[in-house]
């Protein structure tokens, strides 16, 4: 029997920090799927093969002014993008559309509204933020839910924030981006002896991953420890403004930041380290994490988490158990976590151990890929939603 097919679109495919992305397309077992997007980045990290690349649009400038400002009509024709999809699929057989971050299915509404088949949408994280210049941005998104027949979240956390944002709570379901155990094997740490701690954070270096907040509570920690050192795996827009941080805190060499590093290179960071950071932050414009993939990697590998109450890091972080949580942006109170786990290396070990099994119960990829695919059924189960429905 044939499998049944679903596109995957997703604007980028793909950019570094999509790992949980791939981990999802490449990983589909009852389902097949091609990708549809705009733009090919790290094509030899993301390797895929069925790829729709869709040409920038080449809309004559007379006839987008005509569109855009006289008959002021979506973005999606204006830009000549509705004939690419239009074409694309009446070309490509697909039974199910998966539309990757929340914001690229406002931008596809109206293909959506005018396509023949269902469609689901998938929140990451920053795609449930409300956007002040844009006021008519909340009434696309409602728009949106009543286009699709579910809605995925990767958190509690955020599903709740889609229900604030107006989707109906029998729409939306759970989909966790599980990771791949065999890639993360449990390492037994030995503890310094000399009070040569090592910490790590991986991730994008933006404002919501609290990395400032992390290297202020490092350095806090080192007074006590000189010898401890800290690497942030991972590149971004505050790169320089961090590296100035570094320096304004006097800690020196101890710091490194190796940019994006290969798997194999991660899981050696991990290898030799102790604990992982990741003190995440609501942002002014409301940007909130979903579940960091970075940091149930490193807890497959045995590494116990100090991080914060935010966003679903306490659906995967058990305070006590599996590591540390405190407040949002309390360097002084991340600083004290990590010297409780250093005061303890059998609470350590524990913890790392508690961590490692805890990951395995819960973000298995196979598992995840397997309610991923149910939620496929289901959508198409249900249909593309009436008119009356919307």
């Amino acid at each position: 029997m044939e499998k049944p097919v679903v596109a995957s679109y997703c604007t980028t495919f793909l950019k570094p920090e999509m790992l949980h992305i791939y981990r999802q397309v490449s990983a589909l077992q009852r389902y097949k799927t091609f990708i549809v997007t705009k733009e090919r980045q790290c094509a030899e990290r993301y390797p895929f093969d069925d790829i729709e690349c869709l040409p920038p649009p080449s809309q004559p400038l007379l006839r987008r002014f005509y569109l855009k400002f006289i008959k002021r009509v979506a973005p999606l024709y204006y830009r000549g993008e509705m004939e690419q999809l239009v074409e694309l699929f009446g070309r490509r057989r697909a039974d199910l559309l998966h539309v990757y971050f929340g914001h690229t299915g406002v931008h596809l509404r109206a293909f959506l509204e005018w396509w023949d088949r269902p469609a689901l949408v998938s929140f990451h994280g920053a795609d449930v933020m409300p956007r002040a210049h844009q006021p008519q941005y909340a009434g696309h998104m409602r728009h949106l839910f009543s286009l699709v027949p579910l809605v995925l979240a990767r958190s509690q956390s955020l599903a709740e924030r889609l229900k604030a944002a107006g989707c109906p709570e029998e729409k939306i379901r759970l989909n966790r981006t599980g990771i791949p155990l065999g890639e993360f094997p449990l390492i037994a740490r030995e503890t310094p002896s000399d009070g040569a701690w090592h910490f790590v954070q991986s991730c994008r270096l933006i404002a919501k991953k609290g990395l400032a907040t992390a290297l202020t509570a490092f350095a806090e920690f080192r007074l006590a420890y000189p010898k401890a050192t800290f690497t942030i795996a991972g590149d971004g827009p505050m790169r320089r403004e961090l590296g100035e941080l570094v320096a304004n805190l006097g800690l020196g060499d101890a710091v490194s930041f190796p940019g994006f590093l290969n798997q194999a290179d991660l899981n050696a960071l991990y290898a030799r380290s102790h604990v992982f950071l990741h003190p995440s932050e609501l942002t002014a414009q409301q940007d909130q994490e979903g579940i960091p993939n970075s940091m149930l990697e490193a807890m497959a590998t045995g590494l116990p988490v100090a991080a914060t109450f935010h966003g679903g890091i306490p659906e995967a972080v058990q305070d006590g158990a599996t590591g540390f949580l405190v407040p949002e942006r309390d360097a002084a109170a991340l600083a004290a976590a990590l010297k409780r786990f250093v005061e303890s290396p059998e609470m350590l070990r524990q913890m790392g151990c508690q961590a490692a099994e805890s990951v395995r119960a819960e973000f298995d990829q196979k598992s995840a890929i397997a309610k991923l695919e149910a939620c496929y059924d289901e959508a198409v189960a249900l249909g593309k939603p009436a008119p009356g429905k919307r």
